[in-house]
Formats: C-alpha cells, structure tokens, sequence
C-alpha cells in the first residue's frame, strides 16, 4: 500500500481525528466537541467561550459548525425568570456512527467506480496498437 494512504489510515484510526477526517473540524471544533460530550447537562454559547477561553462569537462559531455537520444539537430552554435560551450538546453518538458509516459507505462505492473507470481506461483491452 503506498506510503500516503497507510499514513492517512494509521492517523486517522482516533475518534476525533476521524470527526476531523470526515466532518472538517478544526481543532477549537475539536475541542468544544470534547467539552460537550464530557458535561453531563447541555452547556449555553457562554459557558462554552468561558470553558475554551474565547470570545463569545468564536464559540458560537465553532457550534454553528458542529450543528452543521450534525455532531451538536440546539435544544431551547427555559429560564427561571421567563423568556428562555438555547444550550448544546453532542448528538447521539449512535447516530453520528451510523452517519460516519454511510459517508464511508458513499465512499468506498465512489472510488470502486473510480477504480473500475481506470480499469476501463488502462487496463490490458486497451492497450493501443502501435504499426511496425
């Protein structure tokens, strides 16, 4: 196997490097991904900044993109006082799999297809005949 794909295979075999992988996460992304999977209750925008130490647009930022990619989940509550806010937490870790396994799946048929368009194009039926 040349040397790119078994480097790409033996980095990419952590957990978060496969969200990285497949999602395009940055290492905040990263990070914020880990502090919600590790806190038991849904956290605010601003307990997340306070956490990574970031300014409140940046951690808004970052779980926009995991909500994008469907690792991070918007649920609304409600505050003691009226009125209500939103908290996050990581999506069920079943269904980011199952998600991560069709991606692979989609995958694994496009490049067979890539694979067999090459064989079609190169193979031994058309190697082109050269007039001595």
């Amino acid at each position: 196997m040349p040397d790119a794909v078994q480097n790409q295979l033996r980095d990419e075999r952590e957990c978060e490097g496969l969200l990285d992988c497949m999602f395009g996460l940055n290492e905040l992304d990263r990070g914020v991904f880990r502090l919600l999977a590790e806190c038991s209750e849904p956290l605010t925008v601003d307990q997340i900044a306070a956490f990574i130490d970031r300014e409140r647009t940046t951690a808004y930022r970052s779980v926009r993109r995991l909500q994008e990619t469907g690792v991070a989940v918007q649920e609304q509550e409600s505050c003691p006082k009226g009125g209500y806010h939103y908290v996050y937490r990581v999506s069920d870790p079943d269904e980011i799999a199952d998600r991560l396994q069709r991606m692979l799946n989609q995958w694994y048929a496009e490049t067979g297809q890539l694979i067999q368009e090459f064989r079609d194009a190169y193979g031994a039926d058309h190697s082109p005949e050269i007039d001595h």
